[in-house]
């Protein structure tokens, strides 16, 4: 350090016996905005944009955390679709709803909702729909009151879609695949069927009839003996005589049922009457997605959401999973979000359909974990490929917390309910939830940041020109 001027020492010290010590004179402060939230998180923007529905907030910042997958599409994923695991009682039950209704304030979105939980006669979501005007459209074999049926042989579907769902039902129910022969005999009747029928729709029992009793016209274009082309299709027959005149008739055995509403903002399909161990239940939902598929997808500008309960009757059974690949890779371009809620992974990745159950995960970009035992953990990021730290952290996850990944984006988050929301997402009906997740919803109640939450939804909402 140089030697200071003995006339500046003086100065400063007769100036200093004035008027007192003169401070040093500093440099201002500055910083970003980046720098100031990272110093205090509670500021910085949320992790996934500003732009959509508020889930909540991330446990570790306390940042808003907002989802949609219609705004991240194509930049942060590279798939809309999501896969919600959890077992009963941690909160996974409330996410869906307050999503689904927190998605509904936008204009331009449309829900399909398969409900396959409830109890006293309706649906889990049963409540929503009263609550919106929207009645469930009910399947239900054993119906008093006029069975709802959708029809496989709806014109609306195309004649390749037809003959795939007729394979998949057949092969759902016998739990293998067609033989050869047999396929060439559903393959001959559903042309007949098709070829000749044209003053009404065509339906199961005209598929049944002509397998049982096939033309001679049939076994002469298949070069073959009259008994053997009825050899070849019995077994097609007896499989698809259940949904016509067995323990699943009444909801495919007939035309279309006419009024459905494809244009409301929720459509609510009541499976909760089917036994959701049986057979019945992949069938059932094979149906409705390739129903779904022709008559609600279309080429507009709506972003739909189709949300399965259950799921694991989908992406358990190779021939309904190789028929929902389709419609995922189809939705995409169509701005369909396909939502998967299903208990354990191991419910889907150790059976029959690994391959199948494989691809479809593949396609989920989005992936929501609550709380499950260390093994199952385990096992789940093994799978999905989470960090370390979130599989650790999975089995302390508390009700209403879940790790979410979003195409690698991994956080915890604390699902918030607001309090107009809490009386129609948490209900004593749904028996199969409802202590534990009762205590979810009280826990949520006494959070701090709900009051701010609800704010910041109306905030968004109207920053967005949400109606």
């Amino acid at each position: 350090m140089p030697p200071r001027d003995p006339l500046n020492v003086i100065t400063e010290a007769f100036t200093s016996l004035l008027f007192g010590r003169i401070e040093t004179t500093r440099s201002p402060v500055r910083t970003s905005t980046g720098q100031a939230q990272a110093v205090y998180l509670p500021t910085a923007a949320p992790g996934l944009g500003d732009s959509g529905v508020i889930i909540g907030r991330e446990v570790y910042s306390g940042k808003g955390y907002i989802y949609d997958p219609f705004q991240l599409y194509g930049q942060q994923l590279p798939a809309p679709h999501w896969l919600v695991l959890g077992e009963s009682g941690n909160g996974k039950s409330a996410l869906e709803k307050t999503y689904v209704l927190r998605q509904l304030r936008f204009r331009d979105r449309q829900i399909v909702v398969l409900d396959a939980q409830g109890e006293d006669g309706v649906g889990e979501w049963n409540l929503i729909a009263e609550e919106l005007g929207i009645t469930p459209i009910r399947l239900d074999s054993m119906a008093s009151d006029g069975n709802v049926r959708l029809n496989p042989l709806d014109p609306s579907i195309t004649t390749t879609g037809q003959l795939a769902l007729l394979r998949t039902i057949i092969e759902v129910a016998l739990g293998r695949s067609l033989d050869e022969r047999s396929g060439f005999a559903l393959k001959v009747a559903h042309a007949h069927v098709n070829q000749n029928i044209t003053d009404r729709q065509p339906i199961l029992t005209d598929i049944v009839e002509l397998l049982r009793h096939p033309r001679p016209e049939s076994a002469d274009a298949m070069n073959v003996a009259l008994e053997d082309v009825r050899a070849w299709g019995l077994d097609v027959a007896l499989v698809l005589d259940r949904l016509v005149d067995g323990d699943l008739r009444g909801m495919f055995d007939g035309p279309t049922t006419v009024g459905i509403d494809l244009d409301a903002p929720l459509i609510v399909f009541d499976l909760s009457h089917i036994d959701r161990n049986s057979i019945a239940m992949p069938i059932l939902m094979a149906i409705v997605g390739v129903w779904l598929e022709h008559t609600w997808i279309r080429p507009d500008r709506k972003k739909r959401i189709f949300l399965v309960e259950e799921a694991w009757h989908i992406i358990n059974s190779p021939s309904v999973a190789q028929l929902f690949q389709r419609l995922l890779k189809f939705g995409r371009r169509l701005g369909l979000s396909f939502v998967a809620v299903v208990h354990h992974l191991s419910d889907v990745v150790d059976g029959a359909a690994a391959k199948e159950a494989a691809a479809i995960l593949k396609m989920a970009s989005t992936r929501t974990i609550y709380a499950q035992k260390s093994d199952e953990a385990r096992a789940t990021g093994q799978v999905l490929g989470l960090p370390r730290w979130a599989v650790e952290i999975i089995p302390t996850l508390t009700p209403g917390m879940a790790v979410w990944d979003v195409n690698g984006n991994v956080q915890v988050v604390k699902h918030l309910v607001t309090e107009a929301e809490r009386p129609l997402v948490f209900t004593d009906r749904a028996m199969t939830e409802s202590s534990e997740v009762l205590l979810a919803g009280e826990a949520l109640a006494d959070d701090p940041y709900e009051a701010e939450t609800e704010a910041r939804v109306m905030s968004f909402e109207k920053r967005q020109g949400v109606g």
